[in-house]
């Protein structure tokens, strides 16, 4: 080891809605432990600094977006991203936990020990292209799961003969100019919905192109539920009773989805034939292919997609892109409007992310790298046979937030007991031979298929099986202990059982 490395109770990767929300816990909850917070970038925020694309907003309600312990009392509950990051930063603040945030410092590699049980963390500044070094006893990974340098984007052929604009979400230019433009968004999932109706209001006119539909519904951007608790109860009932009412509804609807898709496919067209012109073709248009919450549910507040359909500024074709052309994009034959070139001053490729798990670093156990397909996934936040290491997902299906305040804390209630108990070591294992694996996201994104062979691997049975229900992670990760049958604890250099 080396002398000078610089060690700390638990390293935080990664200061956005996760990595704040993790710093908080540790504040309140394990007062004894340091810590420091590892942030790549040179601003927190995560997700909400990065994206700077026109109408940026989250498509979950902030009641359950928000933390559990500093409730949103906004009226809105779908609110921009320049809101949300103001929330996430005046979190960091209140007790000063946004001065132990060290931005420009990317983790690169951290290796585990057993013999020390400790991490070695390697670290790469940004701002001086200079590498250091630290060691924890527990690495605490809040980095989300996709890439933040770039975004997904496919290959086009003739992009390069195209004289216009050619934009990705993920790296919009902030000097953009689409006043009075001709633009074509590639794309319809929800970063597409968010930033079309936001471009019509200032664009000569939009058109979003999609291979496939996706489901879109109208939903209302101030909720009225929650108004009418906080005017009948006080603040903290509320608040408690806002969240778990948001939460329960969106599982309700998500459950509903999964079991009776039929059902919830003709309320969603009845939706639409409300809120779109009377001739408007909702075959092809907005008829997915898929049952609902099969891909990621779009919703537009106060059905403002379909506003800017009606007023005419934007259309909708449905195809696939045969290629660019130097005035705009060419719809393949056979599809609709078929060799049609769609004019365009602006193009913006809205394809996607690009997934990459806990933020890149490399993995290690004792001189041996983690292999992460071969891994399951323990309680939806640790990873098999890998010691002291956790990870905050959030949800796909529901609000980012509220899985991740449940593993913030179980990984406190996980290092108190250590604590207690006099041990330095805990690691997931699995023991059960029967044990069959499939891919950790239920969902079927491209996004995530594309990095389905990447990523580790739910088993079929609890405590490696993936809920995505916010009701039955509670009871895992809240109510029961942290010392189940599949953790093993130990002390340096000497397992010993846990006490049961």
């Amino acid at each position: 080891m080396t002398i000078d490395a610089e060690h700390v109770d638990v390293v935080i990767v990664g200061a956005g809605l996760s990595g704040v929300g993790a710093g908080r816990y540790l504040q309140a909850k394990c007062p004894w432990a340091s810590f420091a917070i590892l942030e790549a970038r040179d601003a927190s925020g995560g997700t909400w600094d990065l994206f700077r694309y026109p109408g940026i907003r989250s498509d979950s309600d902030m009641y359950t977006l928000g933390y559990s312990f500093r409730p949103w009392r906004g009226d809105r509950t779908i609110v921009d991203g320049p809101s949300i990051l103001e929330y996430i930063r005046d979190t960091a603040a209140e007790t000063g936990l946004d001065k132990q945030i060290r931005f420009n410092s990317r983790v690169t590699a951290a290796s585990w020990s057993s013999d020390e049980a400790r991490w070695r963390v390697t670290v790469e500044h940004a701002d001086t292209g200079e590498h250091s070094e630290l060691t924890c006893g527990f690495l605490f990974s809040c980095t989300g799961y996709y890439r933040y340098d770039r975004g997904y984007e496919p290959t086009f052929p003739g992009r390069a003969d195209f004289e216009g604009t050619i934009v990705h979400p993920q790296s919009w230019p902030q000097d953009l100019d689409y006043a009075d433009k001709r633009v074509v968004v590639i794309g319809s999932g929800a970063t597409a919905i968010t930033l079309i109706p936001s471009m019509a209001e200032r664009a000569a006119h939009v058109t979003m192109v999609q291979r496939s539909p996706t489901y879109v519904a109208a939903i209302p951007a101030v909720n009225p539920v929650g108004f009418m608790l906080h005017r009948l109860l006080p603040a903290r009932i509320a608040d408690v009773a806002i969240r778990w009412f948001h939460a329960l509804f969106t599982q309700g609807f998500y459950h509903l989805s999964q079991h009776r898709p039929g059902m919830v496919k003709r309320m969603l067209r009845r939706g639409l034939q409300r809120e779109l012109p009377p001739d408007f073709p909702i075959d092809p248009h907005f008829t997915p292919r898929y049952d609902p919450w099969d891909q990621r549910f779009c919703v537009a507040p106060d059905g403002d997609l379909f506003k800017a359909i009606r007023t005419g500024k934007v259309s909708v074709v449905t195809g696939e892109v045969e290629r660019f052309t130097p005035q705009g994009v060419a719809m393949r034959s056979g599809d609709e409007r078929s060799g049609e070139e769609l004019g365009a001053d602006i193009v913006v490729t809205a394809t996607g992310l690009e997934l990459l798990f806990a933020g890149g670093m490399a993995l290690s156990v004792d001189g041996t790298p983690i292999e992460l397909p071969s891994k399951l996934v323990y309680k939806g936040m640790m990873i098999e046979d890998v010691p002291n290491f956790a990870l905050a997902i959030g949800y796909v299906n529901a609000s980012w937030t509220l899985k991740c305040d449940l593993t913030c804390d179980y990984v406190c209630r996980l290092l108190n007991y250590m604590k207690a108990e006099g041990l330095d070591q805990c690691t997931p294992v699995n023991e059960d031979t029967s044990m069959t694996a499939e891919p950790v996201m239920s969902l079927k994104s491209g996004y995530l298929l594309r990095a389905a062979d990447r990523m580790p691997k739910q088993g079929s049975r609890f405590p490696w099986r993936v809920h995505n229900s916010y009701l039955r992670d509670y009871r895992a990760l809240k109510r029961r202990p942290v010392n189940d049958t599949a953790m093993v604890f130990g002390r340096t250099a000497e397992k010993v059982p846990a006490s049961r």
